[in-house]
């Protein structure tokens, strides 16, 4: 057995000892919303330390929370926005990046500009509200969706996917006699699922977080997404901006924590079932042979 120098094994302790600093100071914040959630709401006022466990215990806070039927209507609105947008824009970047990453493309360069254009420059917060106006989309859920259907920078770590894919695939699969479509669906989208899974996560987030567009665009409460009665409940921090009462009580200090409780798990349940593609995708392209 090759015998580890001693300096070898002084930098692999200080470096699990960094590394575990690293994780605790970013793991401390949600615990201590864990913890907050479920601690006694009078002793959790009269602490003023650091909150390494739940001070008492309460559910009264997810009681609250899962009484107001305005967390069910931001939830069922999130999961739409969540689904048929990330769905839409997983089919929308496919198409742009499988087009972009042909070699044989003449518009290929340009278009390409284009778009890595509009990740620096825009029209500004009023002519994309103008823009929307006119095409008859205020109020509608369809604001929150087809505005952002494409992300550039998504778009560039697919398109980078693609090109790695072996040109020999789709020229054998043309001599075979198939076309565009069989070509994308049946040959580069399954070879570049690594790729994809990191931007379909990408998309999701982006859409069970949003919550600025929902604010200037919707009028309606019974269309606006879970993030803006969060919001509502964070900036109001009483009990009255969940249940409609008047009376602040000792628990609406720890209905915050557990609303965000609420609205955070979900979105962290779906990270396991990819993150066996998450490293992969991200780093495809990143070197060059």
């Amino acid at each position: 057995m090759r015998k580890v120098h001693w300096s070898r094994r002084l930098f692999n302790c200080l470096n699990v000892l960094a590394l575990a600093g690293i994780a605790l100071v970013t793991l401390y914040p949600f615990l201590y919303v864990v913890f907050a959630s479920i601690s006694d709401p009078v002793e959790l006022m009269g602490n003023s330390s650091l909150l390494w466990k739940p001070i008492g215990f309460s559910l009264a806070a997810y009681k609250k929370v899962f009484t107001n039927p305005s967390i069910y209507t931001g939830y069922m609105n999130t999961l739409f926005y969540v689904i048929v947008g990330t769905t839409v824009n997983i089919l929308f970047t496919c198409m742009a990046a499988y087009m972009l990453s042909r070699k044989q493309f003449m518009l290929r360069r340009i278009l390409t500009m284009l778009f890595i254009f509009t990740m620096y420059f825009s029209g500004g917060l009023i002519p994309n509200y103008l823009l929307i106006k006119d095409l008859g989309l205020i109020n509608s859920r369809l604001a929150l969706i087809l505005p952002g259907m494409v992300s550039t920078f998504n778009l560039m770590i697919l398109l980078t996917g693609f090109e790695e894919i072996p040109q020999s695939l789709e020229e054998s699969a043309r001599i075979d006699g198939a076309g565009d479509w069989t070509i994308l669906f049946r040959i580069v989208i399954p070879l570049a699922k690594p790729t994809i899974m990191v931007i379909l996560l990408y998309y999701a987030v982006g859409h069970w977080n949003a919550w600025f567009n929902a604010m200037i665009y919707l009028r309606d409460s019974d269309k606006m997404p879970l993030q803006i009665f969060l919001r509502d409940i964070l900036t109001r921090s009483q009990l009255g901006a969940m249940t409609g009462q008047t009376d602040i009580e000792d628990v609406g200090q720890t209905i915050k924590y557990a609303t965000i409780v609420v609205s955070t798990v979900p979105i962290l349940c779906i990270y396991p079932f990819i993150q066996k593609h998450f490293v992969k995708g991200v780093m495809i392209g990143a070197v060059k042979e």
